[in-house]
């Protein structure tokens, strides 16, 4: 799947750029014969370079495609270890519940709870349940049974998430027992206090994603990173290139005026980057099923303002280094920490108080707010026009740097 995908976006982009060379020489009754003549050029390098085009299209989507896929924050396939002190029918239906589940994968049956923690705590299991001898009794009689479950909190996400599945299992096996006429519960043995008949039931409804499919939010949030990082790359690499061939120097021999170098320099790349930019939300809806329930128009304007902010920072790291290499190195210095602030990977509600003010100078950030408000939330401008307005100012600050920084390497 994944590499029919690539190699599909690859042959899309390669007809893209002879389409947009095909258009431009129609566009000739609108543009200057200069101006004309240098979007000719643009075009004709990138399409020559087959590097800068791999770059257009399979890192992204292979980016998007892995981490949407591997990085999902859903945990599975749990190893789990039981004690069954009462070897009963409870107690077998009780293990049938937790093992049916899919959430945890049953080791085996342990005859004591001391060789059941001694695998936990060297790293072969990941929880353990100790059902009581008394567990039939107790259920028989109608009052509540308490087991004891163990975690290997080594990992503490892991040992939150058991937790949770198993609460939620050991809560179907009460009405189960409660659809079969016996008034009793199974609860974990962390409970204190004497049980009381009445109890509160939580009867949770899931808004705007009822199957809590965890990859819609790794997925709206990487978009804008790849956007970004995409625009990046390419707007460096081709003018580190041209300006290594020796090409820059020879457009000021041409009768092009510098107005119209750098708008050459800007839209042939930005409307070359929206290409592999509607293949990724193609991927995102009809492979990670993301629903698109708000504006299509307001997520094509900052993806746009998204790009432009890394043409505007590929041109600045350009403008500012001498040779690929050291570009490639000045990227791998500014990328990771954007990433790292950027709220795309982990809510940016979960780092330190004092680093969340800083996801707030980050495009990606504000990108991320847009995507999944506009995609999976359905808002619209009204509720996100702030991250908007916010993104359009990085957008017009980078990009007017990089032209600046582009007029001093033309002078």
């Amino acid at each position: 799947m994944g590499s029919r995908v690539l190699g599909f976006g690859l042959g899309f982009v390669m007809w893209a750029l002879g389409f947009v060379s095909e258009e431009i020489s129609v566009l000739r009754r609108w543009l200057s014969p200069a101006l004309r003549a240098a979007f000719v050029k643009e075009v004709g390098q990138i399409r020559r370079d087959r590097q800068v085009v791999r770059a257009m299209i399979i890192p992204p989507l292979l980016q998007l495609l892995l981490f949407g896929t591997v990085m999902s924050p859903a945990v599975t396939d749990l190893k789990l270890g039981i004690v069954d002190g009462s070897r009963t029918p409870v107690s077998r239906d009780l293990i049938a519940a937790l093992a049916e589940s899919g959430s945890f994968r049953l080791q085996g049956i342990y005859p004591s709870a001391n060789e059941l923690g001694t695998d936990i705590s060297d790293g072969l299991l990941d929880a353990g349940i100790v059902i009581p001898s008394d567990l039939p009794r107790d259920v028989g009689r109608g009052r509540p049974a308490r087991i004891q479950v163990l975690l290997n909190a080594m990992n503490a996400n892991t040992a939150a998430v058991s937790e949770g599945y198993i609460e939620g299992i050991l809560q179907g096996f009460n009405r189960s027992l409660a659809a079969g006429g016996v008034d009793a519960g199974v609860r974990q043995v962390a409970a204190t206090g004497a049980p009381r008949r009445g109890r509160a039931v939580l009867h949770p409804a899931y808004l705007f994603n009822p199957g809590m499919v965890t990859t819609w939010f790794l997925v709206t949030g990487l978009l804008g990173q790849l956007l970004l990082m995409n625009g990046m790359i390419t707007s460096s690499a081709t003018m580190v290139r041209e300006r290594e061939a020796g090409t820059l120097e020879q457009l000021l021999m041409t009768p092009a005026r510098t107005s119209e170098i750098i708008i050459a320099k800007i839209v042939p790349p930005f409307l070359l980057l929206g290409i592999p930019g509607l293949i990724a939300l193609a991927v995102l809806r009809f492979y990670f099923q993301v629903p698109f329930r708000g504006s299509f128009t307001l997520l094509a304007v900052a993806s746009a303002a998204c790009v432009f902010c890394g043409i505007g920072l590929g041109t600045v790291v350009a403008t500012l280094t001498k040779s690929a290499q050291q570009a490639q190195l000045s990227s791998f210095f500014i990328f990771p920490p954007m990433i790292a602030l950027s709220g795309a990977l982990t809510p940016a509600e979960a780092m330190p108080a004092w680093m969340q003010p800083w996801a707030i100078v980050n495009p990606i950030y504000h990108f991320g707010e847009i995507s999944r408000g506009a995609l999976i939330r359905g808002g619209g401008f009204p509720e996100l026009w702030p991250n908007l307005a916010a993104l359009l100012i990085f957008a017009l600050v980078l990009m007017s740097v990089s032209v600046w920084r582009f007029r001093q390497q033309l002078t």
